[in-house]
């Protein structure tokens, strides 16, 4: 009991202290909210950039520290992202944790597979002609469900349709005749070619998109996200 009287003396101390000295919470060096002004500095290129870089600080555990209340604040009446990330709705793969990207930074759209349609595709002429993002990168990763499934011809309900989406990428990297599954190398071959067919897609299927991506005001990219070493290969 004793013990937990000075705990709770000291606790009261430290927040007395904190009070009277006017120390801020908010730690001078934590990474500010992405604004109208800085969204309308970034180019393409360095948005890709500033991707690369999150990841490096992502899986070399030097993260941006970040005051996620006042980036709250700060975004709540309005957002102005640099990127859009289509990525799978795997549990290990959230682009803001593998960009180490904070609150109002990026657009996260995701879907087993990371593949594409109408509902995405709107949601990404939202994201860059509306609101302003200068990048799409289609995230794909190691050791995909969705890809071991459409390549193992699984069917269940909705997700047989949804596999079908994923199909053109097995079809066009497994024999014809091959009879068994496929391998570690293949699946990682068939979720690069996925990758690639979509960000192919994208243009093909959005001329809003291909206009912004050969006016010079959008780049798109693919890349693969290695569950074990957290890195990102992007695809250029």
């Amino acid at each position: 009991m004793k013990t937990l009287w000075n705990l709770a003396s000291s606790a009261t101390l430290l927040v007395a202290l904190v009070i009277s000295t006017g120390c801020s919470s908010i730690p001078d060096h934590a990474a500010p909210a992405q604004s109208k002004e800085s969204q309308a500095a970034i180019t393409p290129t360095a948005a890709l950039d500033r991707l690369k870089e999150g990841n490096w600080r992502f899986r070399s555990g030097h993260l941006l520290t970040r005051h996620y209340e006042s980036q709250r604040k700060e975004t709540a009446g309005g957002q102005h992202p640099f990127a859009i990330v289509l990525g799978c709705i795997d549990s290990r793969c959230a682009p803001e944790q593998v960009f180490d990207q904070g609150i109002g930074d990026i657009f996260s759209a995701r879907i087993a597979g990371n593949v594409v349609n109408e509902d995405l595709l709107g949601s990404m002429e939202f994201a860059c002609k509306v609101a302003g993002a200068k990048l799409i990168t289609v995230l794909g990763h190691s050791k995909c469900g969705a890809v071991q499934g459409a390549a193992n011809h699984v069917e269940m309900g909705n997700l047989t349709a949804l596999l079908a989406r994923i199909r053109p990428a097995v079809d066009a990297t497994l024999p014809k005749d091959q009879t068994g599954k496929a391998t570690p190398d293949q699946l990682a071959m068939i979720t690069q070619a996925n990758v690639e067919r979509v960000v192919r897609e994208i243009t093909e299927r959005s001329p809003i998109l291909a206009e912004l991506q050969k006016s010079g005001k959008l780049k798109i990219v693919g890349g693969i996200y290695d569950l074990e070493s957290g890195a990102v290969k992007f695809l250029e």
